[in-house]
């Protein structure tokens, strides 16, 4: 069965850096598009950023183009957030997901359990 599990998460002060690890088991790992997806306190469901099978291709929403960089090691089956200038804004739990083709973006399939990041001085 597939798994994901985030790791990295933990409690951070404004400007500071974390980075995030996926673990992925279960699946072919480099058939598949990878992502992060987060929810802030009182929030829905954001969308992060998102790497290509191969990862020679990213993407990133908005609010973290610049600050966040998503990266994947297909030899570990492995994907990674690294959160550079993090603001309390970023405070969330941040979820690894699969990705596939959909007619109008990208099904995430599987999730993990997610990793609580809070940004507080």
């Amino acid at each position: 069965e597939v798994h994901l599990m985030e790791s990295g998460g933990g409690f951070v002060q404004p400007g500071g850096s974390l980075r995030l690890s996926c673990a992925a088991s279960g699946f072919t790992f480099d058939d598949y598009a990878m992502g992060w997806i987060r929810q802030a306190p009182g929030k829905g469901l954001e969308w992060v950023s998102t790497i290509s099978c191969s990862g020679d291709s990213t993407n990133y929403a908005d609010s973290v183009k610049g600050q966040f960089t998503i990266s994947r090691d297909n030899a570990k089956n492995t994907v990674y957030l690294q959160m550079n200038s993090l603001k309390p804004e970023d405070t969330a739990v941040y979820y690894c997901v699969t990705g596939s083709p959909g007619r109008g973006g990208t099904w995430y399939r599987y999730w993990g359990q997610g990793t609580q990041v809070t940004v507080s001085s």
